[in-house]
């Protein structure tokens, strides 16, 4: 069956729509009260991925000049997890760069690492040290993308907070290591650390936005409204206060499809198959793939032989990529994620039966 723009024309723009919603609610409860309410009347307590999250959320909360809960908590059944400073790179056991017996704990809970020429070693967030800062894709040409500090040291919070503030953030990741080239033997904090600080729905998201150097005890996070670009701190769980809720507009759908038999399921029963325009969808999507019975799931994407492009069934033009490798244009090919490894989009023919991903709205 060949398809047009017009034949699958979707409702929603996503230029304006989002594939979720902060709401802020003034009502004071306990953290559990406030997770139990969001669940109850939205999807859950909100998750914050990014600094785009951020924003939405102190522009949903305007003239507010309160803490407000969101949905991270501390838990003290797991065990801590290493996460890359900059959200959406994963941290990977098979990836690592430690020093011969590392990482040991040597002076207690050691959660922060630096690294000393190439290798890695853990050492006490407090501590100072100089540190490296990553410039992302959008800086000016001739700019570097790594930024070695080595005029000021800082504990592993404030170095974070300085890369954040005047470039992209720490150093995350294999790729961007690689282009450091240090022998001076010194230590240079990176952007991996550890916690065991958990979102309340489950999403994997690594993004920590903490104004201090957390207090023992309490559990539960908090931003902090009357603060510049509403800072978190961690607070008791059992402390009365407003929060954040989210709604999800995407669902995973858990049953084995071709293309078009789940874009006319979307489309009887929610909205649409997915449309992703942007890297904040991208990741967004992502953590529901990642739930899939299936190595691939469905994407609202499509090949069309006629007008010879891809587009989104919700009539988006592909300005976002993000393929797997170079693609051709084949007939009957429509696009997938790959719900492991780094969930990037393949097209494969559009017989094929996979589970898929809807808009809600």
């Amino acid at each position: 069956m060949q398809w047009s723009l017009l034949l699958v024309m979707g409702q929603c723009y996503f230029i304006s729509c989002q594939l979720y919603q902060y709401h802020y609610v003034k009502d004071t409860k306990n953290w559990t009260e406030a997770q139990e309410y969001c669940r109850k009347n939205y999807t859950d307590l909100a998750t914050v991925s990014n600094m785009t999250d951020m924003k939405r959320l102190i522009e949903e909360s305007t003239g507010r000049k309160t803490e407000a809960w969101i949905g991270l908590n501390n838990r003290a059944d797991v065990n801590r997890t290493w996460h890359w400073s900059l959200p959406g790179v994963e941290f990977k056991d098979d990836e690592t760069r430690w020093y011969g017996g590392e990482p040991n704990d040597r002076n207690g809970n050691e959660n922060c690492v630096g690294m000393r020429n190439s290798k890695w070693l853990d050492f006490p967030c407090t501590e100072t040290k100089h540190f490296l800062c990553y410039n992302g894709e959008n800086i000016k040409s001739g700019s570097k993308k790594i930024h070695l500090n080595n005029e000021t040291k800082k504990n592993w919070t404030d170095a974070q907070k300085y890369c954040r503030g005047h470039h992209t953030d720490l150093v995350s990741g294999l790729n961007q290591l690689d282009q450091v080239k240090l022998s001076d033997g010194k230590d240079y904090w990176i952007g991996l650390f550890r916690d065991t600080w958990r979102w309340s729905d489950g999403n994997s998201s690594s993004f920590r936005h903490w104004n201090q150097t957390l207090s023992s005890g309490d559990k539960c996070a908090v931003t902090m409204l009357n603060e510049e670009q509403g800072r978190w701190k961690n607070a008791n769980c059992t402390d009365q206060k407003p929060f954040f809720c989210y709604d999800d507009e995407v669902i995973l759908i858990k049953e084995n499809k071709t293309w078009e038999e789940a874009l006319y399921y979307c489309r009887d029963n929610y909205n649409d198959l997915v449309s992703i325009t942007n890297l904040d969808e991208q990741r967004w999507v992502q953590e529901r793939a990642k739930k899939a019975s299936t190595p691939f799931v469905w994407l609202g994407l499509r090949y069309s032989c006629t007008l010879d492009f891809w587009f989104w069934v919700s009539d988006e033009v592909v300005g976002y990529k993000n393929w797997a490798s170079d693609v051709s244009n084949d007939c009957d090919m429509s696009g997938a994620m790959d719900t492991g490894g780094k969930h990037q989009w393949v097209k494969i023919i559009d017989n094929k039966e996979f589970n898929f991903i809807c808009s809600k709205s």
